[in-house]
């Protein structure tokens, strides 16, 4: 099937850029390997969008991206997984359900939380590990969780958490966060941090469920058992690019480099939101980069 314009992903980047080609009458189809939305759909209340001023939930937000892409005429492709992209003057886009041929190619698969990698973080996922705080944390009134991280992310979740639970164990591996000292001040108000740092998670424990965490002490090497019954993980992210590689040019984090206008290494293939390398990971800024990689995208296809 020909189409003009082809979007890898349906999180805000990926359907800003579907609204703005639909809109330039340029057939547009995105392919979205879940379901449309992206991050916001895991994000309960989101207060720094602009617009919303009294904030919106997440994924009421996504469902208004996808309702004005659908509204312009963009053909959304949920359930449908990218495993290759072939460039060249047509671009192929291979799914397992066909092949897609497209004069341009915006990729927008967003990202993943990063995993920490040790012993029970799997075998205890969806039973005490989370990488989710506005999923699970009303699971856990009056328990004692940890969390693990330092960043944004891993500070306003722990914040979150203290509205449920009794107790939240905050393991970071430096003596001080990455994170905005206005959070960081929040949550010494609340008097149910225990902030525990220099230390790195060695192990989460437990049989059926989480019953505690192992903790190293960097400076001292001694190793400490918290009990705790949920660990939520948020040591940052990774890229959704498996598929690309060798097709265009990333970091050695795997994000993809690309220039002012979003263009990659390869020719008619373009880039925006969490994917890019250098991107903050936030929703505002993720529309900002699908509206300059579909306008470059026109810009593309003015001679068609």
């Amino acid at each position: 099937a020909g189409v003009k314009v082809a979007v890898i992903g349906a999180g805000p980047a990926g359907l800003t850029a579907a609204i703005y080609t639909a809109r330039e009458n340029l057939r547009t189809l995105i392919l979205e390997k879940m379901l449309c939305g992206g991050w916001p759909n895991m994000t309960g209340v989101i207060e720094n969008y602009p617009g919303f001023p009294e904030g919106i939930n997440g994924m009421e937000l996504s469902a208004k991206f996808k309702k004005q892409a659908l509204k312009f005429g963009v053909e959304i492709r949920e359930l449908e997984e990218v495993k290759k992209v072939f460039p060249g003057g047509l671009i192929k886009v291979e799914t397992a359900k066909g092949v897609y041929q497209t004069r341009s190619l915006i990729v927008a698969p967003g990202s993943r939380m990063r995993e920490l990698g040790i012993s029970g973080e799997r075998e205890l996922l969806g039973k005490g590990v989370s990488y989710c705080a506005t999923c699970d944390g009303p699971l856990y009134r009056e328990k004692e969780v940890a969390v693990v991280g330092g960043g944004n992310a891993a500070l306003e979740e722990a914040l979150f958490l203290t509205r449920f639970t009794s107790r939240v164990h905050l393991i970071h591996r430096r003596d001080r966060f990455r994170g905005e000292k206005f959070v960081v001040g929040e949550l010494e108000k609340t008097g149910k941090i225990t902030f525990v740092m220099d230390s790195l998670p060695v192990s989460i424990n437990g049989e059926n469920g989480v019953e505690s965490i192992t903790v190293k002490n960097k400076l001292t090497e001694k190793e400490e058992l918290i009990e705790v019954e949920g660990v939520f993980i948020f040591v940052g992210v990774e890229p959704n690019t498996e598929f690309l590689r060798g097709v265009v040019e990333m970091d050695e984090g795997g994000f993809i480099k690309t220039d002012q206008a979003m263009r990659t290494s390869a020719p008619g293939v373009f880039a925006a939101g969490d994917v890019r390398a250098g991107n903050v990971r936030q929703i505002a800024v993720a529309c900002g980069e699908g509206t300059v990689a579909a306008l470059s995208v026109r810009d593309l296809l003015v001679e068609y």
